[in-house]
């Protein structure tokens, strides 16, 4: 005979699942306080859920930030990096630039509030906890040669001139975008991130080649 098993995950007032509204409340506090100053009763609080619940869907407090950091990397990927870049025929150039704006779109909207999620984590981990530094580390480097081969792609096709060096300029555009976004944190002045995306493009514009 087969059981067909009928269960669904249950869900909360706001149609989350259990495990999606303990993921989005430790991301709420997480965002604020930090990954080490959140404790696990901290988001049972915040997400209404009790702890039996909570050791259901994660064996620990590292466990449920593994979550968080594998949605916060999806979200990045699947909003801001791949759809600018989605084109395989388009301006490679001018798609950098829709990544940088949306990138600093991103950070207008939420008003210099919270920052980079990655760059948080990695700024706050990366000395005390070598699980969470090793998986960071892959996402900027990532990061980094998605931009690279975008950049040799727009040297192939002629819009970059040959003396540009494609993954120091990538490494240099991670790291100016983060540099941006945490002082435009600390400075709550979205300003701040708006004057080192124009120079980034006045950068990028020194090596393009003009038609």
């Amino acid at each position: 005979m087969t059981i067909v098993n009928t269960q669904v995950p249950v869900r909360n007032r706001d149609g989350r699942t259990t495990r999606d509204a303990l993921v989005a409340g430790a991301r709420r506090l997480m965002e604020v306080r930090g990954y080490q100053n959140t404790s696990v009763d901290d988001v049972l609080r915040e997400s209404g859920v009790g702890k039996g619940n909570f050791y259901h869907h994660f064996r620990s407090k590292e466990d449920l930030g593994h979550a968080i950091l594998d949605q916060i990397i999806g979200s990045f990927l699947e909003r801001t990096l791949e759809p600018c870049f989605s084109d395989t025929e388009g301006h490679r150039i001018g798609q950098i630039r829709c990544f940088l704006s949306r990138v600093l779109e991103h950070q207008r909207q939420r008003k210099c509030v919270g920052g980079c999620a990655m760059g948080n984590l990695a700024s706050e981990l990366s000395d005390v906890h070598e699980g969470f530094r090793a998986r960071l580390a892959s996402v900027f480097t990532a990061w980094q040669e998605r931009l690279t081969l975008v950049l040799r792609e727009a040297q192939t096709r002629g819009e970059l001139v040959q003396i540009c060096q494609p993954e120091a300029v990538a490494h240099f555009v991670v790291a100016a975008l983060e540099g941006s976004i945490l002082l435009s944190k600390v400075t709550k002045n979205i300003a701040v991130m708006e004057q080192c995306v124009t120079e980034l493009e006045r950068y990028l514009a020194l090596y393009e080649v003009r038609s």
